[in-house]
């Protein structure tokens, strides 16, 4: 049976890198059991974890230490899409036997596809595993919701879609109003930017930055129990912080790495693999200060 039980947070995990682009494992180890001591269910490993910065060696690393370090506690959810369909049933196949328990892909993106080739991409990785599929709708890679509740009904395994395009508000509840009979459970992205929208519009998860994994857990149990108005009160209170890392790809690494290191996570020399442009020093102080702020330093 296709696992469609997954709900709820599941934060995309920050790669730890030394100076010189070594992936530090301890805190690696530490970030991902700082996260499930808060009972979050699940992690992912995916472009916010610099996944394509990596090599197939330490993809396939990373991916294990991070099963193991989950000790059964999260699920984990591997990045396993690629530009050519046999080389991300490929890596499809050897993240199941890693310990992945559902994959993340997004449609290849350097050559202009039509929907019928996004399919048959997506249903042969499909067939390949027993473990199911979150489809990634993002910004040069998208999966619409005509597309995405076509799939849903083409294969058992591609059951999850995580929605980034935007506006991602409005796009979700047409995602939402589409789904009917197919089964497809919407998840959220965007680093968590619009958490609480998408959760009103029929969300059944979101996987935004590992950075505050706690407190993105509040709002969404606050929401979950019916308790909307505490989850609105501390989803705007991170507002700013969340604009902060929302820079861009690059920049948003440097950010959540200062973030877990001023939390204990990471260590004091923590930094994205090259290259990342680095924001400037103002960027840096006005973190600080919302970091103390919030009563975020040291936890």
């Amino acid at each position: 049976m296709v696992d469609h039980s997954m709900r709820g947070i599941f934060p995309v995990l920050a790669m730890p890198f030394d100076a010189e682009g070594n992936i530090v494992v301890e805190d690696l180890q530490r970030e991902v059991d700082w996260i499930a001591g808060h009972g979050i269910p699940g992690v992912a490993i995916a472009l916010g974890s610099e996944v394509y910065k990596l090599s197939d060696e330490e993809r396939a690393f990373v991916l294990k230490t991070v099963a193991e370090a989950a000790k059964g506690r999260l699920k984990v959810v591997m990045n396993t899409g690629h530009e050519g369909t046999g080389v991300s049933i490929d890596y499809a196949k050897s993240a199941q036997e890693l310990g992945a328990s559902a994959l993340m892909i997004r449609p290849p993106s350097f050559a202009q596809l039509s929907a019928s080739e996004v399919t048959k991409y997506f249903v042969a990785i499909a067939e390949a595993i027993d473990i199911p599929i979150f489809m990634q709708d993002v910004v040069g890679s998208e999966v619409p919701p005509p597309l995405a509740v076509q799939l849903a009904n083409a294969h058992e395994n591609l059951c999850y879609i995580k929605v980034e395009v935007a506006p991602t508000v409005p796009r979700f509840a047409d995602l939402v109003a589409r789904t009917g009979a197919s089964g497809l459970i919407p998840f959220g992205g965007s680093g968590g930017q619009f958490l609480l929208e998408e959760a009103r519009r029929g969300s059944q998860g979101s996987m935004p930055w590992s950075v505050i994994p706690d407190v993105y857990a509040r709002v969404w149990d606050d929401f979950q129990s019916g308790n909307e108005v505490d989850a609105e009160i501390q989803y705007r209170r991170y507002a700013a912080l969340n604009r902060t890392i929302a820079q861009g790809m690059g920049t948003a690494m440097w950010v959540n790495d200062w973030i877990l290191i001023r939390r204990g996570i990471f260590q004091e020399t923590s930094q994205p693999r090259q290259p990342a442009p680095r924001p400037d020093d103002q960027t840096r102080k006005e973190l600080d200060a919302m970091l103390e702020e919030l009563d975020l330093v040291g936890k």
